[in-house]
């Protein structure tokens, strides 16, 4: 709802200075949201049941992304900064003049308050835990938890202490899991703050750029959730993280080779549709592996943190003066994605041969002393890492 609300602020902000601000809260607002849904799931689903889950829960970016491009369309920005924000040279939008606001007021002004009144109506539908479900029988609430103790620590009554916060700084898995999000959020922010502008720099209209979002946007949804099944039932990751960002690579090294419109416009479809599955699982990792309520809040949370930090060198690499081939912007993205394919496979080679380590008894040793009941967390022998 705060979210919501300060959306349509900026739609409402009547110079620079207050629209940064409003910028700078609409942030604050929204930093625990991705955690914290990620968090939040993996306390009702079991573990090989949340990936698909969260990305059907993501997917929803890139379907927004789809209708962002009809309602852009409909009321298109004249809004003008540094950054080249594609834009009409007329500075005529299709709303302009309702109520008085420039067209691009109303884009932040409707999708604020559609989310208010969403957030409204999800308070009655959302409940923290299972075990607070007012929905839920005494019987259901039975089952949940029974199918949850198999392979998860949901249920186990937890206390927050900053004994597992530094667990979490400490593992080096951790902060892998950060840096494979790093790696994908710059092509993600970047494509999908600038998708318009670079269909525009390939000779379509303003308006034809907006329509032309819509079908990388749809298919990247459609391919999100076709990996995210094949993930979950064959219980693998790493490959499929890899698989699509080497589609991603092949979509930016087609827009950096290739002037024709055509076949540029084929290289913002394969960049979306590598880039959207890809961070769906990357973000869901942690989710499946890290063991201890604590520490896996922990590190759901660093895994934004440092994913988001190439969000903000993403910002500033498209510029006006780069347009319209955007060398630097293609050209950073595409190397981010092989760096990406780096971590994420030194990972798997790391969580594979833990896994065959405890295979082997080699880690058994940690159990000495430490009762049948007690769960130390993913440094325990007996948990397995989904790879």
């Amino acid at each position: 709802m705060a979210w919501g609300v300060v959306a349509t602020l900026l739609g409402v902000t009547q110079n620079m200075s207050g629209f940064f601000a409003a910028r700078f809260f609409l942030g604050v607002t929204e930093s625990g949201l991705f955690p914290g849904v990620v968090f939040y799931l993996s306390m009702w689903y079991r573990r090989e049941e949340q990936h698909y889950r969260i990305s059907l829960f993501f997917s929803a970016a890139s379907l927004a992304g789809a209708f962002g491009g009809i309602l852009a369309w409909v009321s298109r920005r004249t809004f003008r900064s540094e950054i080249y924000i594609d834009q009409d040279d007329q500075g005529i939008a299709h709303m302009k003049g309702v109520g008085g606001l420039n067209g691009w007021r109303w884009i932040f002004i409707l999708e604020g308050i559609l989310t208010v009144v969403v957030s409204l109506s999800a308070y009655f539908f959302i409940h923290n835990y299972p075990a607070t479900a007012s929905f839920l029988s005494e019987d259901e609430r039975s089952r949940i938890y029974a199918r949850l103790k198999l392979n998860n620590d949901a249920t186990r009554d937890e206390a927050f202490s900053w004994k597992n916060v530094v667990l979490a700084l400490r593992d080096p898995k951790v902060w892998l899991y950060g840096l494979g999000f790093h790696t994908m959020s710059l092509p993600l922010y970047t494509l999908s703050l600038f998708l318009p502008t670079i269909i525009k720099g390939l000779g379509y209209t303003a308006a034809q750029a907006q329509l032309l979002t819509v079908p990388p946007y749809t298919i990247a949804t459609i391919l999100t959730l076709t990996v995210a099944i094949a993930s979950e039932r064959t219980k693998i990751r790493a490959p499929f993280i890899m698989g699509t960002s080497a589609l991603a690579v092949i979509g930016y090294i087609i827009l950096l080779s290739d002037t024709r419109p055509s076949v540029s416009y084929g290289g913002t479809i394969l960049a979306a549709a590598g880039i959207y599955p890809s961070v769906a699982i990357v973000l869901s990792w942690p989710a499946n592996n890290v063991s201890g309520q604590t520490k896996r809040a922990t590190a759901n949370a660093l895994q934004i943190s440092i994913g988001n930090l190439g969000a903000v060198l993403g910002t500033q690499l498209y510029r006006r003066n780069s347009g319209p081939r955007f060398f630097l912007g293609h050209g950073f993205a595409l190397a981010y994605l092989c760096f990406n394919i780096i971590v994420v496979g030194a990972l798997w080679a790391i969580l594979r041969a833990e896994n065959k380590r405890r295979d082997r008894g080699e880690r058994d040793d940690r159990l000495i002393g430490v009762s049948e009941d007690e769960w130390l967390g993913d440094d325990d022998p007996r948990w397995r890492f989904q790879t």
